[in-house]
């Protein structure tokens, strides 16, 4: 099976350091689906108006490769809701390192564009490819009673975020960086307050420390994508 990349994801977020860990997490994160030629034509998109969500099926494009130059995973990883001290089956969690490197992702639609589709709350980096859309359907994808797992319940946002004035955010971005930054993006076993952080959001590297359960921002400067200091 070859895929086709249909579309690309353009979204505020430039690496992986600080991405929500699954969709829906970041409400307010606004990007767009922006189809590749030949693929956002009008017909293609009828009758999607008539739905509110949508799945993303899409690549981890930042992912590494083996020796072999296939893609670098393992049967066993260390899920971050875990604390990152237990493992777990990869066919039991969500790790972006599988055999086919294959991300799902249901996003809210926010506008149907010519050739684009706005829509919130995706976990996908700027530039993701993406290979296919599906509309999300309540009755045949929503199962409240399954059993979770070890996810049983959404993570919490466990961090206060402070800003300091002069932010060159608009009020809906910095909705967008409060909720991915209160959900701690540090890697789980990673705690110590000295340390600076960076995450690279719009066109900004994002400077931040932590300390308690205090995320204070220290600065937003014009960056060149990176993924954390």
């Amino acid at each position: 099976m070859n895929l086709t990349q249909i579309a690309t994801y353009r979204g505020p977020i430039k690496g992986k350091f600080g991405t929500p860990r699954q969709s829906s997490l970041a409400k307010a994160i606004v990007g767009r689906v922006v189809f590749e030629a030949g693929y956002g034509v009008q017909e293609a998109l009828r009758g999607l108006e008539g739905f509110s969500r949508i799945w993303l099926i899409w690549g981890f494009s930042l992912n590494g490769k083996a020796d072999d130059g296939k893609p670098d995973w393992n049967p066993t990883v260390r899920p971050p809701r875990l604390g990152g001290n237990r493992s777990m089956g990869v066919w039991a969690t969500r790790s972006p390192y599988r055999p086919n490197p294959l991300g799902l992702s249901c996003v809210e639609i926010v506008e149907i564009g010519k050739g684009e589709i706005t829509v919130k709350g995706a976990d996908l980096v700027d530039g993701t490819p993406v290979f296919d859309i599906k509309p999300y359907i309540p009755y045949a994808d929503s199962f409240p009673d399954s059993k979770p797992g070890f996810a049983a319940e959404a993570p919490e946002k466990t961090l206060k975020v402070e800003f300091p004035q002069g932010l060159p955010f608009t009020p809906q971005q910095l909705e967008a960086l409060e909720q991915i930054l209160s959900l701690d993006p540090r890697p789980a076993y990673q705690e110590d307050e000295n340390r600076t952080y960076g995450l690279s959001f719009e066109s900004y590297d994002v400077h931040f420390k932590i300390k308690g359960n205090v995320l204070t921002v220290l600065d937003a400067r014009k960056g060149t994508e990176l993924d954390s200091q």
